[in-house]
């Protein structure tokens, strides 16, 4: 069973995701950044689900990535990038799956049982699959959870960690009555415990930040699944995992899964010509081309999709809280989340949160005066900033000069999204440049290292709450986490920490969009719309295609006999 990549995972703004750490949801779907649909239900799930007896033994599943994999660790702070998450859970241990609604279930494959056994302190004891192993044949064992805590709870600068969340809170990892027991001591109650240690990272290649930080570069070094990777093809731009024999459950159907770099503009054509097995049909042209095609079913779902704009306050005149708030009150999400649904069978709607999308539970608008269309209300905070009028305004006798970051890989619909923005700036008097820059260098040297003042891209599988936390809170040093804007207040981190041990839901949800009313008014990011899933898959293909919030189980995709 893999599970859903759980961190928040990145995607570019029309295209890339950041996704949240955890489990393997099917790569990013590699276009252009679509909008809302009016909500779906939570649990509407579209992947022509099928009998194992029904499918044939063997077989390929072909699919495009964004980018060639620079980074496969998801704990570390460049391995956000959704696809490197989406392959290695793949290849590695991912202890829970997800439900229809979204829910966590323990994976048989790796765990007998998990659950709470004590409530003061907190303490979750995990029975292990004795059966289950390391491709370097070590049993998976305690070790394994603490070198990952160890790495992950922030107290060694050493380790360059994405997210600390939940693992700050656990006191002690140790062996239980025999090895195959783990019990997990918090030192305060952590409601979201079941997205930690997921996927399970394997004590040899994570017990040291040298091992941590450099020996997932282009390389997943120890895998512990029914898949391992069968091959790296940096030329022909793909990787491959095959099923490995030495696993001990349930044989996959298929035999391999090749991913295959793909300019986004490129993954269309590539699906028409038999390339590749399923693409993206969000855009209105792809899904124009594809939607009579007759090899092909058009699969719909609702998955934690955000589309959304972040704002640099680490450097320039976005530095000024006032100069955010201005360019939050100058953009029209409805005019951008309707041009980017144009001729789509789905309704446009800004999202008005980024922790919850309107499908979910604890959904409310907390964006008030913020995300609202407001240009007379810019216009006074930059006067009040002291930004002069003009086009653009000038303060100490410098243009108000903001740069846009985008991929050079993006299509037509994301340059027309950067466009967009630019003539709504310039309404303010902001100027706005576009700035493109290579696609295999848009989150590791410019997105990760906060190297712009404008980017956006997407949020993805951030089911969990406490996933959120990473990108709020305060960056310490060069480590921004995931707070790639740098922007975080010590009220906004308390709430969010508060929010994290608080296990009674209604409470947790209270102050979690409490927290985003602050993300909000603080101008940390615009949240734009949430993206839909309208897949175009190969007919034939089962138990695959828009999964919304449930697990891709890549054991049981396969072609129909």
């Amino acid at each position: 069973m893999k599970t859903v990549v759980r961190l928040s995972a990145l995607v570019t703004a029309a295209a890339l995701a950041i996704s949240a750490c955890g489990g393997g949801q099917s790569p990013s779907e590699s276009d252009a950044p679509s909008a809302s649909t009016a909500p779906v239900a939570v649990d509407a799930v579209d992947v022509n689900e099928q009998p194992l007896d029904k499918l044939k033994d063997g077989g390929s599943l072909k699919m495009a990535i964004q980018q060639w994999i620079t980074q496969y660790n998801s704990g570390q702070v460049d391995g956000t990038q959704g696809d490197a998450q989406a392959i290695t859970s793949v290849v590695e241990p991912d202890l829970f799956g997800y439900d229809a609604k979204g829910v966590a279930h323990a994976n048989p494959d790796f765990l007998v049982s998990a659950e709470v056994t004590s409530t003061s302190p907190q303490v979750v004891t995990y029975r292990l699959n004795p059966k289950a192993r390391w491709s370097d044949g070590k049993a998976l064992s305690a070790k394994d959870f603490q070198a990952q805590w160890k790495a992950l709870n922030g107290k060694d600068k050493d380790y360059l960690i994405a997210s600390s969340a939940g693992y700050e809170l656990i006191s002690d990892v140790t062996q239980g009555a025999d090895a195959t027991e783990v019990k997990v001591t918090f030192a305060a109650p952590f409601a979201d415990w079941q997205v930690l240690f997921d996927p399970l990272f394997p004590a040899a290649a994570y017990d040291t930040p040298e091992k941590f930080n450099k020996g997932w570069r282009e390389n997943v070094p120890i895998t512990g699944s029914s898949w391992k990777i069968g091959s790296y093809d940096k030329t022909a731009q793909t990787i491959t995992v095959v099923r490995d024999p030495n696993w001990w459950g349930t044989p996959p159907k298929l035999d391999s899964i090749v991913f295959r770099a793909l300019d986004p503009a490129a993954a269309l054509d590539a699906y028409l010509n038999k390339e590749i097995d399923y693409t993206s049909a969000i855009r209105t042209e792809a899904y124009t081309r594809l939607k009579d095609d007759p090899d092909t079913d058009i699969r719909v779902g609702a998955r934690w999709d955000e589309v959304i704009v972040v704002l640099n306050g680490g450097r320039g005149p976005l530095a000024d809280v006032r100069v955010r708030n201005a360019v939050e009150k100058a953009i029209d999400r409805q005019a951008i989340a309707t041009i980017s649904l144009k001729d789509l069978p789905v309704t446009p709607k800004p999202v008005d949160n980024h922790l919850f999308m309107p499908n979910q539970e604890g959904y409310e608008d907390t964006a008030g005066e913020y995300g609202r269309l407001d240009v007379e209300g810019a216009k006074k905070l930059l006067t009040d900033a002291g930004w002069a009028e003009g086009n653009p305004r000038t303060k100490d006798g410098q243009p108000l000069k903001l740069s846009f970051v985008l991929s050079a890989d993006a299509t037509q619909q994301q340059v027309d999204q950067g466009t967009l923005l630019q003539q709504m700036l310039g309404q303010v008097g902001i100027q706005l440049t576009i700035d493109k820059v290579p696609g295999n260098d848009y989150f590791e040297k410019y997105v990760n290292r906060s190297n712009f003042d404008l980017v956006s891209f997407r949020n993805v599988d951030q089911i969990f709450l406490s996933q959120a936390y990473s990108q709020y809170q305060a960056p310490d040093g060069d480590n921004v986490f995931q707070n790639y804007g740098r922007v975080s207040s010590p009220e906004l981190v308390d709430l969010l920490k508060k929010a994290q041990v608080t296990t009674d839901r209604a409470e947790a949800i209270k102050l979690y969009n409490q927290a985003d009313r602050l993300v909000w008014s603080l101008g940390h990011s615009i949240a734009l719309y949430q993206r839909p899933q309208i897949l175009a898959v190969r007919k034939g293909l089962a138990n695959w295609g828009a999964s919304g919030l449930s697990s891709d189980d890549y054991n049981k995709v396969g072609w129909l006999k």
